[in-house]
């Protein structure tokens, strides 16, 4: 569903396992959904396969994630390929990438049932894991795609390349390639700039240059980066925090705008994204680890 003028017909509530109390809110949620007037509303765990597959066939028109941020990005690479939009409820510490707080989701049903909000529209990028000719594993970007030092607390040596022409070579922890919505997570805690939510741009930046360049660099959405590893020191490359994957010397991780993106639903002007970046950086909730 792209027209937010065009009332939700079916909505899932997917609750992430990990965070206490989601489930029974999202059954509340579901409850009042149904009272309101919704006409299919289904609660289920963000990890179950079967909501999985019908958000991959395109069963719901909106799908509504209740946990942290991380929940917030699980949801994201679920929905992006499919274009459904999501409403996040925070029930972590931080929910940075949510406008509804947990105290607060009764307000917003009518509204959602109504079809009275707008949808914001984040860049995703694709990223790629490359071994000589072969492609080992390929990932959607929400936030960003980090190459770093593994196991061995040593720097490693990372080239990075755009279009083929050589940007910078550092000697680092490792080296962000962020998106807008990348760029207040991160990004942000190496020093970068932050970045409009809707702009379509890649960030790099580098983690703790040593003798190195150590400044931010903001590319256009045309361009495909590339980090070539050259070092023989432990290199890993993780995606929006998942597992890090080992990259041997000689790899190359690419990283391009995507096919898609994905679609968050906001009930506020989009001022909304200035007074909860204040409102957090004046709270300092990094300051414990935030719920996904």
């Amino acid at each position: 569903m792209r027209d937010p003028n065009h009332p939700p017909q079916s909505i899932a509530i997917a609750w992430n396992p990990d965070v206490p109390d989601a489930k029974p809110e999202a059954l509340e949620i579901e409850a009042a959904l149904r009272d309101a007037g919704a006409k299919q509303v289904r609660a289920v765990s963000l990890e179950d396969e079967s909501l999985h597959r019908a958000v991959q066939a395109g069963e719901f028109d909106v799908l509504v994630a209740m946990g942290g941020d991380g929940t917030m990005l699980r949801a994201g690479h679920l929905c992006g390929p499919t274009q459904v939009p999501v409403l996040g409820i925070n029930m972590g510490r931080f929910g940075f990438l949510m406008e509804v707080r947990r105290a607060e989701w009764r307000q917003f049903i009518q509204p959602l049932l109504n079809g009275q909000y707008r949808l914001e529209d984040r860049m995703m990028l694709r990223a790629e894991h490359w071994r000589g000719e072969t492609c080992l594993n390929t990932w959607s970007v929400l936030n960003e795609v980090v190459v770093c030092r593994g196991k061995d607390v040593r720097p490693v040596r990372l080239r990075a390349c755009v279009d083929g022409y050589l940007l910078a070579t550092y000697v680092a922890d490792g080296l962000i390639a962020a998106t807008p919505t990348g760029s207040s997570a991160y990004a942000l805690a190496a020093g970068g700039p932050i970045m409009p939510p809707e702009l379509r741009n890649i960030l790099i930046i580098p983690v703790a240059p040593h003798l190195s360049v150590d400044r931010a660099v903001i590319l256009s959405e045309g361009v495909c980066v590339t980090i070539h590893a050259e070092s023989r020191y432990d290199t890993v490359v993780s995606v929006d925090g998942q597992a890090p994957e080992q990259v041997l010397e000689g790899d190359l991780i690419k990283a391009f705008a995507g096919e898609y993106g994905v679609s968050f639903i906001r009930f506020q002007d989009a001022g909304y994204f200035y007074r909860n970046l204040t409102a957090y950086m004046e709270q300092n909730p990094t300051s414990g680890i935030p719920s996904r």
